[in-house]
Formats: structure tokens, sequence, C-alpha cells
């Protein structure tokens, strides 16, 4: 195998921002007189657009789905981006990567602002070749963009030699998309059924496997 470059997602892969991003969609649909009480309903909504998500989930037009948004970083700005964890384990891997001269970069549709405040905020920032995100205006936002986005920032010639690591379905179809292979990991907040569906390289259950894949 012998990936020289590695992509992450950054919710439900680094970190566990499950509570953080509920609560920000929580205060968001309030706005619209929709209160859910059990969280978990809500983390479909951990990964994909946020935009996608508001109306897929809950049927809002476009104009809706973009000033949803906009009460969602109300709360998310002060709060919900703190309200979250490096995943035990994370931060021993992603030393031990570098130690090994890998090159580490993060590939996610949250706004780029945020997850660099997030992983400054753990000192895993220090980590990272780059930090790709979307922009807060919404655009480059679909996985497939984002991974363009950082594989042509940082230069990456040589596909064969990058590897996405993620959650959901839409880091491996967003891999698949650009041609560059991908770890599911059940750690985050797909299911097996997704992340095989969506055409995963490589499943794997904790993040010391997916280690064991990313180190050869």
């Amino acid at each position: 195998m012998g990936y020289d470059y590695i992509l992450f997602d950054l919710d439900g892969t680094l970190t566990d921002s499950s509570v953080g991003i509920t609560n920000s969609v929580m205060y968001a649909l309030k706005k619209y007189g929709i209160v859910v009480n059990d969280r978990s309903e809500l983390y479909k909504f951990i990964g994909p657009c946020l935009i996608d998500s508001f109306e897929k989930f809950y049927g809002f037009s476009k104009e809706e789905a973009k000033a949803a948004v906009e009460y969602y970083r109300e709360y998310y700005r002060d709060k919900g981006i703190f309200e979250n964890l490096v995943y035990d384990g994370v931060e021993d891997l992603l030393k031990t990567l570098k130690d090994k001269n890998k090159a580490l970069i993060v590939a996610t549709s949250k706004p780029e602002i945020f997850a660099k405040q997030v992983l400054e905020h753990f000192d895993i920032a220090k980590y990272f070749t780059y930090i790709a995100g979307s922009n807060l205006e919404g655009t480059r936002i679909n996985k497939d963009e984002v991974i363009r986005y950082a594989i042509k920032s940082c230069s990456i010639v040589d596909l064969s030699k990058a590897i996405m690591v993620g959650d959901r379905e839409h880091d491996i179809v967003g891999a698949k998309e650009v041609g560059i292979s991908s770890i599911g990991v059940l750690f985050g907040y797909g299911s097996r059924s997704e992340l095989e569906k969506a055409g995963a390289d490589f499943i794997v259950d904790t993040v010391a496997d997916a280690g064991k894949i990313l180190l050869g």
C-alpha cells in the first residue's frame, strides 16, 4: 500500500463533535418552532453539508436552509465549537504518522475557519500540512470539492499515494469521485452498511485499526 498523503475528515473521525453540533442544530430548529428531544435523531447532521441536511431532513427551502445555517452558527461560534473532544488514540496516531514523514491533511465540509479553530483548540493543528474546508458563504461544500482543493493545494500528483479517512458515506463517495482510496471508520457516525454501500476500500472499528492500514 504505502500511503504518503493521508486526508482526514474532522467531525466523527478526529473528534467527537456530537454535543456541539446537535446543540447547534437544536438551536436553529427552535427558530422554526421545531423541538427535538432525542439528540440521536440529529446525528445525521454530523458530516454532510448543513444546507443539504436542513433541506433533506426537514423539507426546508434553499433560503430557509441558508437562514437555518446562520442560526446554527450563532450558537456554534461561541459554544458549540468547543463542545467537542478528540477521540482516544487519535493524537498518538497523528504523531506516529508525522514521525514517519506522512503528509497529514484535513478535508472537511465544515467551514475552514472553524476547522482551524477546533484543531488549534485541541493542539493538534501542528500535525497537519494543510487544513482544507468549505467557505463560509456556502461554496466548496461537497466532499469531492474539498478533497480536490486539498490535493491541488498540496501539489499531490500521484493519487495512488493518497487516502481519505472518514466516517460517513460522503467521505467515501468523495474519495472515489476524485480517484483516491478510502478508509471508513466505525467509531464515528456512519454504519458499516452505509460505508460498504458507498464503496470504502477498508472499514475499521478503531483508531488503532486505521493506524495499521496507514502505517502499512
